[in-house]
């Protein structure tokens, strides 16, 4: 169904993203995982080039701004999550050239660019570390060595694991143990060194001073380590992440690295942004990350991990409403991210998975604050939980005991046309397989076609620069009105949202004019028949 607003009144509603001030309390930001979005060499891989050409796709889209995952010069042992050099481009994706071309064209077309952060860690290949394992004097301060425990030191320092799996420990052959809360590939920076602060405000500044708009930080509540480095006394810790406090996440002073870098952003004046990849164990824990002296948005998980259940829904809601309304900032909302198994595969797969994950879009969408759009969820791309093993490059799969190491499935290269791999990907095949059929979910098959998932998203997000009730975190408060059991409804100003979490259709009063629905709304101005896992808005 597409919305029936008049295109005067697109064209008179004024753009909410477009001031400097504040513009990310509502906008909507499209992740690019740049390996997998498009490759402009024949190489397989995806690089900023690529990206460059497709901007155009996002523009009509409709978001503010687009985040861009690293793409630095890295042995690409995580994905490029392995930092070697934060100010050079890794010749994978390009020079530092294209990132320059690619923000000025960004720019050009009226999107924002944000790019990855990575201080939690380095890669073991980075001038710091290799020196540290040389010897070189004070060298091994900045990262976290320590001697071992046991006899001769063969023990780890602790019980700590790593999120991949395995001990989060590894030994050095003089004797001492290095931390890596993540592959052994990714040391860990010791923050209470102050060289470390200093790096990386050299950094930021860098790409600031390159015209980038902000920065999602990576780990950005692990750079501080609990004084002693207690045992946790449990194994399967990464089960506990964001839902437990641990000694090496979520301390309290990662906030006053967050404050530093908050002044250093707002020393450019311009609305340059700091957003918080923060796992906490509470909603009023990840507030914190948003008071108004530090970063400006930090991501929902618990909404990202909600069941497919009202109750549950609507607690996670209210509760992180409440939690960032204390700090006086906005919640930002996100379905799916390069780390997780998409949307559409979680909420069932198949036809199911697809109707439950084009209702939940435009739940999000709904919702007070800002969204994050993972790519190829536009598209209803689902999970590819079928590669081989030897295809696999998530340094978890091949570890025990920690991440499930499936996060290749969502990292698959996406389909932009054509009937057969690499569905104009690139002119020489895709990094990682794509599956047969994924030409008729592509961005050509689903151009023009009302009923497509790429048009709904396309069509939302027209709307919810239209009308005040849809996103905006000061238009109004969102309140919950009756409704059948099953569906949620509520409104604000101007505005209804329905969603119906059941598997038949409900019948209930009309709560307004459908302007947008997930499924096709029967209704006599009266009364409405809401389709199975379905949303819809209303206007009144």
């Amino acid at each position: 169904m597409t919305h029936d607003l008049t295109a005067s009144r697109l064209a008179s509603a004024s753009s909410k993203a477009a001031a400097n001030s504040g513009w990310w309390r509502d906008a909507v930001i499209y992740q690019v995982y740049v390996r997998s979005f498009a490759d402009s060499d024949g190489d397989g891989v995806g690089d900023l080039r690529g990206v460059r050409t497709r901007l155009p796709h996002l523009a009509r889209l409709g978001v503010d701004a687009v985040w861009l995952t690293p793409f630095y010069v890295s042995p690409q042992a995580d994905g490029g999550y392995d930092v070697a050099d934060y100010r050079a481009v890794d010749p994978l994706f390009g020079d530092l050239a294209d990132a320059d071309d690619l923000v000025r064209a960004a720019h050009a077309l009226g999107l924002r660019v944000i790019v990855d952060v990575v201080p939690n860690h380095t890669s073991e290949e980075h001038a710091w570390f290799r020196a540290a394992l040389a010897g070189e004097p004070g060298a091994r301060a900045r990262y976290w060595f320590r001697p071992g425990r046991g006899a001769d030191g063969a023990e780890p320092p602790n019980d700590w694991e790593s999120v991949f799996g395995g001990p989060a420990w590894t030994r050095v052959p003089d004797g001492d143990w290095y931390l890596h809360l993540f592959a052994p590939e990714q040391p860990d920076l010791n923050w209470d060194h102050p060289e470390v602060a200093e790096e990386f405000a050299s950094v930021l500044r860098f790409w600031l001073d390159l015209g980038v708009d902000g920065f999602r930080v990576d780990v950005a509540h692990g750079m501080v380590k609990a004084p002693g480095l207690p045992d946790i006394g449990r194994g399967a810790q990464a089960t506990l992440i964001g839902t437990e406090p641990l000694p090496f996440f979520d301390q309290d002073g990662v906030h006053e690295i967050h404050r530093s870098w908050r002044l250093l952003l707002d020393s450019y004046g311009d609305g340059r942004i700091g957003v918080a990849e923060a796992w906490a164990p509470t909603s009023e824990r990840l507030a914190l990350y948003v008071r108004p002296d530090e970063l400006h948005q930090a991501f929902n998980f618990r909404f990202l991990n909600c069941p497919w259940d009202p109750a549950a829904m609507r607690t996670v809601i209210d509760e992180s409403l409440a939690a960032t309304a204390s700090v006086g900032a906005p919640t930002t909302w996100v379905l799916s991210n390069h780390d997780v198994v998409r949307h559409v595969t979680r909420y069932g797969g198949g036809e199911q998975g697809l109707a439950r994950a084009r209702a939940a879009a435009l739940l999000m969408l709904a919702l007070p604050g800002s969204a994050y759009v993972y790519q190829g969820e536009e598209l209803g791309l689902p999970e590819v939980t079928d590669l081989p093993e030897e295809v696999r490059q998530d340094p978890a799969f091949h570890r025990t005991a920690g991440q499930d190491g499936l996060r290749d499935g969502c990292r698959v290269p996406l389909p932009w046309s054509a009937a057969e791999a690499p569905y104009g990907f690139g002119e020489g095949g895709s990094w990682l397989p794509q599956p047969a059929g994924w030409g008729g979910l592509s961005v050509e098959a689903q151009t023009g076609d009302p009923h497509s998932t790429l048009e709904l998203y396309r069509a939302a997000l027209e709307l919810r620069r239209a009308l005040p009730g849809l996103g905006s975190p000061d238009a109004g408060p969102l309140g919950w009105l009756s409704s059948p059991e099953g569906v949620l409804l509520f409104s604000r100003p101007g505005f209804a949202c329905t969603l119906n979490t059941l598997g038949t259709p409900v019948e209930m009063p009309s709560p307004g004019r459908p302007v947008l629905s997930s499924a096709p709304v029967e209704t006599d101005g009266r009364t409405v028949l809401l389709p199975p896992d379905s949303c819809t808005w209303w206007a009144f």
